[in-house]
Order: C-alpha cells, then structure tokens, then sequence
C-alpha cells in the first residue's frame, strides 16, 4: 500500500497540475488547453488540499471561500490509477478542517457522481442556480 502524503497550498506547478486533472478525467470539464485560466484558478483559489505519491500529485481539492460561513468545492480530482482508495474523502475531510466549524462546504457534483458525495456525507440540494460564463474558458486560446 502506498503511503499518500496531503500538502496544503497554492504553490504548485501548472504542468502537473494540468496532467493531474487531464488523468483524473476532470479534464474533460476544466480548461486544461487554456493555460492563463488554469493558472488563475490555482493561483486565486483561497484553499488547495492536494495528495501526493512521492513527487507524483495524484489528487486535488480546490477550494473558494470565506473560511467562516461559505466554501464552495470548485474541484476535487483523484488520477484514474490512485481512485477508490479513499484519496477524495481524505482531501474533503482535510478541506473541512481547515474551514469554521461554522463554515457550509457546497459542490456541484460531475455527472455520475451524485451517489459517490451522497456516500460521504453531503447531501442533495435542489436550488441550486447557475449561470455561465461570457466566452467558454475552453475555447479561448492565450
């Protein structure tokens, strides 16, 4: 079994952040192919738990948030090779505990994975709204 290291920080590097979320399968629904985004959103995120094989990252939590009332979970990957041992849960758990006590942790789940968060703990929520962005960060090139 490997032993999996969790880092707290923003400090990381775009390139294997980029491999992590294109092997995660997040990929697909991120804007990997847009550096500039995919660097602003690493770098202006207020908490990124992340998990580490040795020098390999196979996990990310992204988080948004006030740190007392409010956390939005923008973006939680674990690599398709590390998933299904608990790396996700732990990167929320670790998440959780650095937000209040008083602090709600709310997420938009991928498609498919409703009954994975329900599974751990969150609950469905039918108001949710959503309203997007002007260009699609996917389609603009820098």
């Amino acid at each position: 079994m490997k032993t999996i290291e969790y880092r707290i920080g923003n400090d990381l590097n775009l390139d294997a952040t980029i491999e992590l979320y294109r092997a995660s399968t997040l990929g697909e629904r991120r804007p990997i192919a847009n550096r500039p985004v995919m660097e602003a959103m690493i770098r202006n995120a207020d908490l990124i738990v992340t998990a580490w094989d040795g020098e390999l990252m196979v996990g990310i939590a992204r988080t948004v948030t006030d740190f007392a009332y409010s956390a939005y979970l923008s973006d939680l990957a674990v690599h398709a090779d590390y998933q299904r041992q608990g790396i996700g849960k732990t990167l929320i758990d670790k998440t959780i505990d650095e937000l209040d006590p008083t602090c709600f942790l709310t997420l938009l789940a991928a498609p498919g994975a409703n009954d994975y968060y329900g599974r751990i703990g969150f609950e469905y929520h039918p108001r949710a709204l959503v309203t997007g962005p002007k260009v699609d960060p996917k389609q603009v090139q820098a």
